[in-house]
């Protein structure tokens, strides 16, 4: 299942990177499956390709073939596909995953896809714009050249790659994530005030937004956890057992920062509450005398259908849990996390170009009772 797909077409090979999941993949192999073409993984990924090939082999060419293809296909994706004859970049009409282009210096034109502006930084390309919702970008030697075909395109970003997907040094709607989560911090501040001795944060994503609440509240910040960078992100491990594991390689509190001290402790978001269970027992151990943990984000309360690893509603502890039970169960003397208005105003754009169904359980595109009961059925396979 491993990126790229590939897939072998009259016109030659096809290798396809994707970021997403589509939301009508039973519909969609069923159709595939018809038109007599043959799979070697379970992925939507290859779906995608399949149905371009498949267009392409009944006449159609390069360009043609991906547009009829995108018809098919519903959900989240931003796709990078490598052709003998071009290059394309597509996003689908919410725009809901990232994709920018670049351009690399020199005396040609050579253009670069990326999904976050960081990667262009370290090739050393420049960044030209964002390929837009529900269009298709073709670069040949000729130039780049750009097609719709979707006239109901409109913007729907993830709201959570701004929060924690995205790397701090990327920019998202003219500004860097850093300068948004900062932000946040400074929201949360103003919105959950408490009196402290030290402001830490849960490293990396959640480190602007505790410098943010610093400025603000006048509590110093200091570095209390140490991060392991060699481990993952907890929250997207597969299994509950392998998550709590990588809490404890992951993060080590620095003892004598925490010692006798009253700690305000800034975190991105809470998902299971595994890794925030664990980081307090750990700081308490560290000899932290109260710890007030403050989200800079709302709670997450519906799973996410379009490319992040969360997991069902039942699952997800906000959904289950009131505030105040929440701060019950992770062992913390307050809770409070960023109000929904907080982080719309946060991000100084028009807050309906977002989407935050975790949040709000208001999903831009449908979701099908087959995918659902799939997700559930997954999750429960895995705990």
């Amino acid at each position: 299942n491993a990126q790229p797909a590939m897939v072998e077409s009259r016109l030659g090979q096809l290798a396809l990177a994707h970021n997403g999941n589509l939301v009508n993949t039973k519909e969609l192999r069923e159709e595939l499956t018809r038109r007599g073409c043959e799979f070697e993984t379970t992925t939507d990924s290859e779906m995608i390709a399949l149905a371009i090939a498949d267009e392409v082999n009944q006449g159609k060419d390069w360009l043609e073939g991906a547009l009829s293809a995108f018809q098919l296909c519903d959900g989240a994706y931003s796709l990078a596909i490598g052709t003998p004859d071009g290059i394309m970049g597509v996003r689908d009409p919410k725009g809901i995953r990232p994709l920018v282009i670049g351009l690399l210096p020199g005396p040609t034109q050579r253009y670069v896809l990326a999904s976050e502006t960081c990667g262009l930084d370290i090739i050393g390309a420049e960044y030209l714009r964002d390929v837009e919702p529900g269009e298709l970008v073709w670069i040949t030697e000729e130039g780049m050249a750009s097609f719709h075909w979707n006239n109901e395109s409109k913007r729907k970003l993830c709201v959570f790659e701004m929060i924690y997907f995205s790397r701090p040094d990327s920019v998202v709607q003219d500004e860097t994530v850093y300068s948004y989560r900062m932000r946040l911090g400074k929201t949360l501040a103003e919105e959950s005030p408490t009196d402290a001795d030290i402001v830490i944060a849960v490293p990396d994503s959640g480190v602007p937004a505790a410098i943010g609440y610093s400025q603000i509240s006048g509590i110093p910040y200091a570095e209390g956890l140490i991060k392991n960078r060699y481990v993952g992100r907890t929250f997207i491990q597969p299994t509950q057992q392998m998550r709590e594991s990588g809490i404890r390689m992951k993060l080590n509190p620095l003892k004598d920062v925490l010692a006798g001290k009253r700690v305000v402790i800034v975190d991105d978001s809470i998902v299971r509450g595994t890794t925030s269970r664990k980081i307090v027992k750990a700081l308490r151990d560290a000899g932290a005398t109260e710890v007030h943990m403050k989200i800079s984000s709302p709670p997450v309360t519906h799973p996410c259908f379009y490319g992040l690893d969360t997991d069902t509603q039942d699952q997800l502890i906000a959904a289950r849990k009131s505030v105040s039970e929440i701060r019950e169960h992770i062992g913390v003397d307050s809770l409070a996390y960023l109000s929904w208005e907080g982080m719309l105003a946060a991000t100084e754009v028009d807050p309906n170009s977002f989407c935050s169904a975790c949040f709000t359980g208001d999903y831009p595109i449908d979701i099908p009772d087959n995918i659902k009961r799939a997700k559930l059925i997954l999750e429960e396979a895995k705990v």
